[in-house]
């Protein structure tokens, strides 16, 4: 056998009796050619596990099931044709061969292809820019812009080769021939497709003279119509300026640009019937309205004649109603001249009867007021402090200070005193205190 003979023969091989004992390095190289000869081409389904994605841009997770894991690798220049994102709990199957790292003595598998279980590839990353992108609001209705009621310039962005340019403008120019129509041509499949689109929408854009654009292609299989899945697409309509019709496919087709745009058509003929009224119905439409217009205006016309005539019949002359209220001022005059009268009379009268009480009523008051007064003139006469002093009693004040002097406890020897008597004042001195 090859190993045994290299084994054999190698230098820093050595025996010992019937044992051949070998490096750790011939051993770990012996082990990666059984793997990789074994196992250059292998197909292994689990869940993906501990996916990482260093600066490098080689993917390195591990794939498991539920008693066993395998370290996996995918190096950028395989893993960048991948038409889904891979993620932890993704289950896939994946194919590759088998490698032994000999400096860590682990083996991996080196993968080549990742398919996803259930899901084909571009349906799951479909659902997974979906979900995405939803979550960003970018289909949100409230980003939605109104589409114009009938625009005079409208960009049609497509292959100028394919056939939905032609019922596109077929339909235009059946539904309003005098419409002006701006052709951005993009590629609408494969590689080169979606940055096509994307420059596309930003040129008509930065013309900034239309007023709507269709973007759309005729049917296809999910692999035609990708491009108008792809991210860049689906962010260049959002940010666009300008409303924008998704026409793509057929009705049973959807794509992202159909939920990003402000309107979805279901075909690209749709679309073209969609952005602009028939002229001809147009035209039916505005003399329909005119009719029902001047109908509306007669009949309002002869309804107001109508009741103007029943109103005028209404109206007095003005002179006549004047006359009326002369007549009936006159009345109210008469009428409160009369009353007046009559109330002076009635007070004239009721003030005749009241007077002999009245006389009676106010005699008897004055001579109780009378006898009241000379009641309490003599009582403020015995409380005058004066009447006091006309009997003989007098009021001691401190010259000094004017504090009356009440006791003689409050006088001090040779303290001058002023004397109030009945008429006139003395000023004393005091020789001596009594108690």
């Amino acid at each position: 056998m090859a190993t045994e003979e290299r084994t054999q023969n190698s230098p820093e091989t050595k025996t010992a009796g019937q044992r051949r004992i070998l490096t750790v390095s011939e051993l770990t190289h012996d082990i990666k050619t059984l793997l990789e000869t074994g196992f250059d081409s292998v197909w292994v389904k689990g869940e993906v596990s501990s996916f990482k994605v260093p600066s490098s841009g080689h993917f390195y997770f591990s794939l498991k099931d539920e008693t066993a894991l395998l370290a996996c690798v995918m190096f950028k220049f395989k893993n960048q044709y991948l038409k889904f994102e891979l993620k932890d709990g993704l289950e896939v199957i994946c194919g590759g061969r088998i490698t032994l790292y000999e400096p860590r003595g682990s083996y991996q598998i080196l993968l080549d292809v990742i398919e996803p279980v259930g899901l084909g590839a571009l349906q799951l990353r479909f659902e997974q820019l979906k979900e995405k992108l939803s979550k960003e609001g970018l289909f949100d209705p409230a980003h939605k812009k109104p589409i114009p009621f009938l625009p005079k310039k409208i960009a049609v962005i497509t292959s100028p080769t394919g056939a939905a340019i032609q019922d596109i403008l077929n339909i235009l120019n059946r539904r309003y021939a005098n419409l002006e129509i701006l052709l951005v041509p993009a590629a609408v499949q494969g590689e080169k497709a979606a940055p096509e689109i994307v420059r596309a929408i930003q040129k008509v854009n930065e013309l900034a003279q239309h007023e709507v654009i269709i973007l759309g292609r005729g049917g296809g299989s999910l692999e035609d119509l990708w491009a108008f899945n792809e991210e860049i697409v689906a962010r260049a309509i959002f940010e666009s300026k300008i409303p924008i019709i998704s026409a793509v496919g057929h009705e049973v087709d959807f794509t992202i640009s159909d939920f990003v745009a402000d309107l979805r058509a279901p075909t690209p003929s749709a679309a073209a019937e969609l952005v602009v009224k028939n002229k001809i119905d147009l035209q039916k439409n505005l003399l329909n309205s005119l009719s029902r217009l001047r109908q509306g205006y007669l009949a309002a016309l002869t309804s107001h004649k109508k009741r103007l005539s029943e109103l005028s019949h209404r109206i007095i002359n003005p002179r006549r109603k004047l006359q009326d209220w002369r007549l009936r001022l006159s009345d109210l005059q008469e009428r409160l001249n009369y009353t007046l009268q009559q109330n002076i009379k009635e007070a004239k009268n009721r003030f005749e009867s009241l007077f002999p009480d009245l006389v009676s009523l106010t005699q008897w008051t004055l001579e109780r007021k009378t006898q009241q007064f000379s009641q309490l003139n003599s009582l403020l006469k015995s409380l005058n402090p004066l009447a006091i002093l006309e009997r003989g009693y007098s009021i001691a004040r401190k010259l000094s200070t004017g504090e009356i002097v009440r006791q003689s406890s409050q006088t001090q020897p040779q303290e001058k005193l002023l004397i109030k008597l009945f008429k006139g004042e003395v000023v004393c001195e005091v020789k001596e205190i009594k108690s």
